[in-house]
């Protein structure tokens, strides 16, 4: 499945003199101190009795109050007594882990490069409430595949502004467009003048904005958050897709509080988020049990140790507000004029919190060169469905860079 790589693009993919570019390698390791300290607050949690709905048949009634109080003990005890951060650390070094100042913030990113001289530069984005670890597991196939036929991808995964050991911003103005002309920067700095680009979440919206804005650079896009132009009629959608926009609905009347809060007022939930891990770990753990696509816990498919590497990385670096002002910045702040020209794959996983209708999509994304719609997956497919998810992508960038010939 893989190309060959052109003259041009061999040229853009050579090893970079990083350091003179302003790139430099980053280690981090958790002080005995700050895990103990967190060892303790966990150990001392004061917390509330149990739902009124406890005892309900494993299902979505179960958490209808939100996390139970019985799976939240579970996962506290673990990440208490057996959790290994240090093993996560671990995989960031492996994976190769830098930092560079971009308009006066720094800004972390694993990069891995692939042996492969037909490599294509790819820059993954993760949203909220994920970090850099919802790729750790899919970061060396992508570069280095097993299958000699699959394309290999020199992959940058850089974390947000706000989010995990990229800085915090101190004044406003790092919204989702900004945060696109940074990520142009951030691989130009790597040597990569031409990139293919992936998110999903605030990613999604970040990758959208890397097609439309960015065009000379970004040679197509795969995205599993398509966010149409508002106001299109639902005239002409199948009866599958009509419901879809019904669901929309429903989810913003009656599943958004988490958004509006961290929209309006970040500092206010950002003291119980940086003050108490339990406290982090409920308001996490609840979007990554609605949002997966599970009967009753996000650990159907999902590991403990996934999820407490990302909740433990917000934690250690003390992001719980810094990460929901992204909320704050750029909430319903998509441009609606914005179209994107380049070409597009689109994957739209059933179990997402919203779901855009083809029709609706070429609406904004005028070269949609793949669509899928897989039967199994929800809002984070590289932890629930890796081994699909690094497939679908594989293909949905192949497509793109067909389109691009």
């Amino acid at each position: 499945m893989h190309r060959p790589t052109s003259d041009v693009e061999a040229r853009d993919v050579e090893a970079p003199d990083v350091e003179a570019r302003g790139v430099e390698a980053f280690e981090t390791r958790a002080a005995d101190a700050d895990l103990d300290d967190l060892r303790a607050r966990l150990a001392a949690a004061r917390l509330p009795e149990a739902e009124t709905v406890q005892g309900a048949a494993p299902g979505p009634h179960r958490w209808e109050q939100g996390v139970p109080l019985a799976d939240l003990v579970d996962v506290v005890t673990y990440w208490r007594t057996e959790y290994d951060w240090l093993a996560f650390e671990e995989r960031l070094d492996r994976i190769g882990q830098f930092r560079t100042t971009i308009d006066g913030l720094g800004i972390h990113f694993l990069h891995r490069r692939s042996a492969r001289a037909d490599a294509t530069p790819l820059i993954l984005t993760h949203g909220w409430p994920g970090s850099v670890a919802e790729f750790v597991d899919v970061a060396e196939e992508l570069a280095d595949p097993k299958d000699a036929d699959a394309p290999a991808f020199h992959v940058v995964i850089p974390s947000l502004p706000g989010f995990g050991h990229s800085d915090k911003p101190a004044t406003t103005g790092w919204g989702t467009e900004k945060i696109a002309a940074a990520w142009v920067e951030l691989m130009e700095r790597l040597g990569y003048s031409r990139f293919v680009a992936h998110g999903g979440d605030w990613g999604g919206v970040v990758t959208t904005l890397l097609g439309g804005r960015f065009p000379e650079q970004v040679l197509g896009i795969h995205t599993t958050f398509a966010e149409s132009p508002p106001g299109l009629t639902t005239d002409g959608l199948t009866t599958a897709e009509r419901r879809w926009t019904e669901e929309n609905r429903h989810f913003w009347l009656h599943r958004a509080a988490y958004a509006k809060q961290q929209a309006t007022r970040p500092q206010t939930i950002g003291y119980s988020l940086v003050d108490s891990p339990v406290g982090l770990l409920a308001w996490t753990l609840d979007k990554f049990a609605e949002w997966s696509d599970t009967e009753d816990s996000p650990f159907e498919t999902m590991s403990r140790d996934r999820i407490l590497d990302n909740v433990t990385l917000y934690w250690l670096t003390r992001t719980g507000a810094s990460a929901a002002r992204i909320y704050y910045e750029s909430h319903n702040a998509l441009d609606p004029e914005l179209r994107v020209d380049v070409p597009s794959a689109i994957t739209t996983y059933p179990r997402d919190i919203e779901r855009c209708p083809r029709a609706w999509a070429r609406e904004r994304y005028r070269q949609i060169v793949r669509w899928r719609t897989p039967a199994f997956g929800g809002h984070f497919p590289s932890l629930e469905v890796p081994g699909y998810f690094v497939r679908d992508l594989r293909e949905g960038v192949a497509a793109v860079l067909a389109a691009t010939r």
